[in-house]
Order: structure tokens, then C-alpha cells, then sequence
């Protein structure tokens, strides 16, 4: 059967069990746009912006575990889409984006909306691809979706030119996996390296299990759980991994990090065995990898991406392969030992309870002023901290980390990697897209929320019910906060006098919109929210301007020098902000 280009990107998208494109049409994808309304396979959702129409698409890959699809045109509309393709790159996240491109004779002309697609994206993909002949089109999209969720998660790009989407070809769909010479991940761990780490471990004094977000995205959360449990050792998670294991045991020690409980950080570089199952080491969990090992330890690194093992910091077992199988393998061998006597851990843990009572995450909260973290716990308390909970990047983003519970994969979504802001709004659409059953919070701060609010429209035209929650402290507060801790209170271009009247903007776009500025009015708020089950709620809840995200570790030190809460600094060494809290530029040297 004969069908257009475009006709076979709509077939080759049903072919895949598509249910949803994100998109934005124009000039150089309009014949595709055509046969979607022509063929009617698949649900499209039209943004207000192509950027959030790919954050949507990878919202709706990070619950549901597809792939998700954003469709494009050519020159701004690829630009757009660019930075929501370099946060699911960074992220590591499934996904598709189709790109419209001037047509073949004009490649390379300076034409109308054409940008140089290929090269553009080539830093921020898996892979992408030129489409210069119609009869190569479905192998193409079957290569993309294949290289797409296979190995360690991206996004690819398909670059599509006008002339291919008119031409005819005869369509057939490949039904397997497509060969690919040079792409083979290696999804089975060495089992030699894994006896290896099994006997590590077992004679470990102070383990810790180390997990990321490959956890979740390799849907080994079981997994994980189960050999944390056998092994009985302490466990922490990085942002991205938060919700891989159940934030209520109490082998877990909490986000570790920057931003980490302190009982997970001091856990962390007091370690004589670390196993990292799925995570990075990256700058945000670990600094400085000097100082990381300023205390002698081991390193066992889990991943199905070899070049993410030995990154940045020494690995003494690397083993490559998929988490699931992996931690598998080693549940059957842990069962087969000799166990290390129940003890044998006790004074480890009462090393960490010691740190765990110090309660790092207290904060007072006597003063009717709305406290953001008191806004957090209480929508962790009226959601039974089982909704997704989408964020978008600042303070808000770490409150939510620090004080809702995640219980469960694929409940947290947000910008790890890259740090989007805006992210926040799209994401929700794409998860309750994805899971329309559960509620869907998006946790934002009122300068993230600006950066997409447009689409609020989308939730309006397809009845898109999210709830907003705007942590709106009058600052773009995480720079505000490094601002007072490292630049001498100078609050430079961080204070808005300009800001919107949320309640009348949600109204605006046919929304309900709800301002709250006593804390005693937070949880009717919130409950007010959970009910409407139908409708979009934006709460606006006026927030107290200065607090700050704390522990924190500052640029330059090591997981044991946090930047500690007031109510833990016992010494002058506890409140230590990087030994200086003013740059003077003028009169001497940065430090």
C-alpha cells in the first residue's frame, strides 16, 4: 500500500502503541498534521509552546515507563524544543521528537526556518537522525523509538524534510528489532564482578547503598528494596532516585547531596564500602571526589552506561549492566552466603541514629507567616503521600525533596540534571496524561512557574485537573539565598516588584485560583484543592521571603562541611558558610 511520508510517520507512531504527541505545528510539518487529522490513531496535545509540549512528552515517559513523542517544525520550533530535549538527555529520559525540515533541495540555503537540526542536537541527544529518502522513514522511526528506551534512556530526533512527508512509498513496519551494528548495550553484569562485590560488602563495617535514578528508569525498585533489606545496611538516594526506595524505612537515610539530611551525608563520607546502584557521583552528590575519599572507601558502581561508571570518582568493581538484572543476581547470591552476623552492623547504626537525631529537618514553625516546608508536609499529610509531585527548579524543588515522602518510582518528577526551570507546569499536564487516576501536584515557585504559565491554556482547552501550589516568596530564592550566604546580602536582580496577581491569572485562563497567607488557611487550601477533581487549582500561598534550604554544602567542600540549620549550630565551626560570607571585587582577590 502506497502512502505518503507523513501518512507513514502517523502509521509508524500507531504501529508503537502511541497514545499521545505533544506538539506545535508550522509550515514544515503541516502534511503530517494533515494525516494525524486525517487518520485519527492517536491523541494530540497542542501546547502553547514547544518547549513545554517536549517536557510534556518526557513528564508522560518518566510515569508511564514509554516512550514519549513531541512533534516539531523547523528553525524556531527546533530551537524551542531544544532545551526540553537537553533536560530529558540529562535526565536520561525515553523519547522521540519529531523535527519538520525545509525540503532537501533547500538544505543548506539559508531558507525560510531552516536551522542545521542535526548538528544543533547532536550534544543534547542518544542519537539523531537526517530522513533525506521516504522509503527509509519507518525503519528509521522503528531505530529511534528502539534506541530510545534501550541501554540507558534518551531522547532521539527524527529530522524530517517537507519533500519526504509529500513523497509516496509502499509502508511496512518492522515487527522486530532492528539489528544495529554499532549499538548493542550490555544489559547482563559480569558474574565474576558481582561475586566479587557480594563478598565486598559482606565484609563491610560501614556499608551504604547509593541509588539513582537509573533505578527507577531500569524499574528495579523491587529489586533494590528487597537487598537493602537482606543486607540490612543504611540507604540513601539521590534526587533523581528519590522514590525508588520507600522514604518511611528506616534503612533510609534521605536524599544525600547538596541539599542532603545531614545522617545521609555524614553516612555517605564515612563509609568504608559504597555501593552505587544507577547514579552518577555527580558534582551535586558528591563535590569534591577528593574530599569524598578523604575517608578511605571502596566503590562498587552499578550501570548500564559503562562511561558513567569511573566518571569522577575511582571505582574498585565496576560492573556494567542493567540495575534489575544485576541486583537480581545479587539477591540470589547474597541468599547463598554465609550472612554477616545480625550485629555485626550495630555500631554503625548507632553512628547514624546518633546523626538522625539531631533532626536536621526540624524548623520553627510557631508564626502564623506560611512556611514553605509546612506547606510541603502538610500536602505530603492530605495526599497520604501518594500523589505525583512534579517540581519545577529553586528552593521549592528541595523543600519538596526534603519533606514529601516519596513511597514509590516514577512519583517525583523533576529537572535533575539540567536544572529547567519552567518545568514544572508541563510536567504535571504529561503525567496526568499518563496517569489520570492519581493526583497531580506540580510543587513551583512564582519565578518558575512565569516560564510556562501559558499553559495553563492546554489544561484548560483538554481538562487537564492539576493542582498548582506556588511557594510564592517574592524572590527567585535559591539565588536570593546564595546571595546572603556567599555575596553580602547584595540581592542582586532577585527581587520582583513586578509580580502578577496569581489568583486573577488563573481565573484568567478559566481556572480556579486561591490565595493563602495564614498558615492556619493551608490545609483548607489544600483540601479545597484535592477535591476538585474536574478542575485546574492554582494556590498562590504567600510564603515567608528569607527562609533558606538547609543542611547545604557549600561549592568547594566535602559532604561532612554542611552549612547547618540554626538550631544545630552548637559551635562556631557548625555555621562555617565556606569562610566567607562577603566578595568585596574591588578590593580583594575572589577566594
Amino acid at each position: 500500500m502506497q502512502l505518503s511520508g507523513a501518512q507513514i510517520i502517523v502509521q509508524s507512531l500507531k504501529a508503537e502503541g502511541v497514545e499521545y504527541v505533544f506538539g506545535y505545528p508550522g509550515g514544515a510539518v503541516i502534511e503530517i498534521y494533515d494525516a494525524i487529522f486525517q487518520l485519527n490513531k492517536f491523541k494530540h496535545i497542542l501546547t502553547r509552546h514547544e518547549q513545554a509540549a517536549v517536557h510534556a512528552a518526557d513528564a508522560y515517559a518518566r510515569v508511564s515507563g514509554k516512550v514519549g513523542v513531541a512533534l516539531v517544525t523547523s528553525g524556531p520550533g527546533v530551537t524551542n524544543a531544544l532545551t526540553g530535549i537537553a533536560t530529558a538527555y540529562s535526565d536520561s529520559i525515553p523519547m522521540v521528537v519529531i523535527s519538520g525540515q525545509v525540503g532537501n533541495s533547500l538544505i543548506g540555503t539559508d531558507a525560510f526556518q531552516e536551522v542545521d537540526t542535526v548538528g544543533i542536537t547532536r550534544p543534547c541527544v542518544k542519537h539523531n537522525f537526517l530522513v533525506t529518502n521516504v522509503n527509509e522513514l519507518a525503519e528509521t522511526i522503528k531505530k529511534a523509538f528502539q534506541i530510545a528506551a534501550s541501554g540507558r534512556p534518551g531522547p532521539v530526533v527524527v529530522d524530517i524534510p517537507k519533500d519526504v512527508t509529500q513523497a509516496m512509498a509502499k509502508f511496512s513496519y518492522p515487527q522486530e528489532d532492528i539489528f544495529i551494528r554499532s549499538y548493542q548495550p550490555v544489559v547482563q553484569g559480569h558474574i565474576g564482578q558481582i561475586k566479587k562485590a557480594i563478598q565486598m560488602l559482606a565484609s563491610a563495617k560501614r556499608p551504604i547503598v547509593y541509588f539513582g535514578g537509573g533505578v527507577v528508569l531500569g524499574n528495579a525498585s523491587e529489586e533494590l528494596t528487597k537487598f537493602v533489606r537482606m543486607t540490612g545496611a543504611p540507604c540513601t538516594g539521590t534526587l533523581m532516585g528519590l522514590g525508588a526506595y520507600p522514604s518511611s524505612d528506616r534503612q533510609f537515610l534521605g536524599m544525600l547531596g547538596m541539599h542532603g539530611t545531614y545522617e545521609a551525608n555524614l553516612a555517605m563520607q564515612n563509609a568504608d564500602v559504597v555501593l552505587a546502584v544507577g547514579a552518577r557521583f555527580d558534582d551535586r552528590v558528591v563535590s569534591v571526589p577528593s574530599k569524598f575519599f578523604e575517608k578511605a572507601k571502596k566503590v562498587i558502581h552499578i550501570d548500564v552506561d559503562p562511561s558513567s561508571i569511573a566518571k569522577r570518582v575511582k571505582v574498585d568493581i565496576p560492573i556494567v549492566g542493567d540495575v534489575k538484572n544485576v541486583l537480581s543476581e545479587m539477591i540470589a547470591l547474597w541468599g547463598k552466603q554465609d550472612a554477616p552476623a545480625a550485629d555485626s552492623l550495630d555500631k554503625w547504626w548507632k553512628n547514624i541514629e546518633e546523626w538522625r537525631s539531631r533532626n536536621c529537618l526540624w524548623f520553627d514553625n510557631d508564626s502564623e507567616i506560611i512556611k514553605p516546608q509546612y506547606v510541603v508536609q502538610k500536602l505530603a499529610e492530605v495526599t497520604g503521600n501518594s500523589a505525583i509531585i512534579t517540581s519545577d527548579v529553586g528552593q521549592h524543588q528541595m523543600f519538596a525533596a526534603q519533606y514529601y515522602p516519596f513511597e514509590r518510582p516514577r512519583q517525583w518528577l523533576n529537572s535533575g540534571g539540567l536544572g529547567t526551570m519552567g518545568v514544572g507546569l508541563p510536567y504535571a499536564m504529561g503525567a496526568k496524561l499518563a496517569a489520570p487516576d492519581q493526583d497531580v501536584f506540580c510543587i513551583t515557585g512564582e519565578g518558575s512557574i512565569q516560564m510556562n504559565i501559558q499553559e495553563l491554556s492546554t489544561c484548560f482547552q483538554y481538562h487537564i485537573p492539576i493542582n498548582v501550589v506556588t511557594l510564592n516568596n517574592g524572590y527567585l530564592g535559591m539565588v536570593r539565598q546564595w546571595q546572603e550566604l556567599y555575596y553580602g546580602n547584595r540581592e542582586s536582580e532577585t527581587y520582583f516588584d513586578s509580580l502578577p496577581d496569581f489568583v486573577k491569572l488563573a481565573e484568567a485562563y478559566g481556572h480556579i485560583g486561591i490565595r493563602v497567607d495564614k498558615k492556619s488557611d493551608v490545609e483548607g487550601a489544600l483540601l479545597e484543592a484535592l477535591n476538585q477533581k474536574d478542575r485546574l487549582v492554582f494556590l498562590d500561598f504567600l510564603t515567608d521571603k528569607k527562609q533558606n534550604v538547609l543542611p547545604m554544602v557549600g561549592n568547594g567542600k566535602g559532604l561532612d562541611e554542611m552549612v547547618l540549620p540554626p538550631h544545630m549550630r552548637e559551635t562556631e565551626a557548625d555555621s562555617d558558610v565556606n569562610d566567607v560570607n562577603d566578595r568585596d571585587y574591588d578590593t580583594r582577590s575572589v577566594p
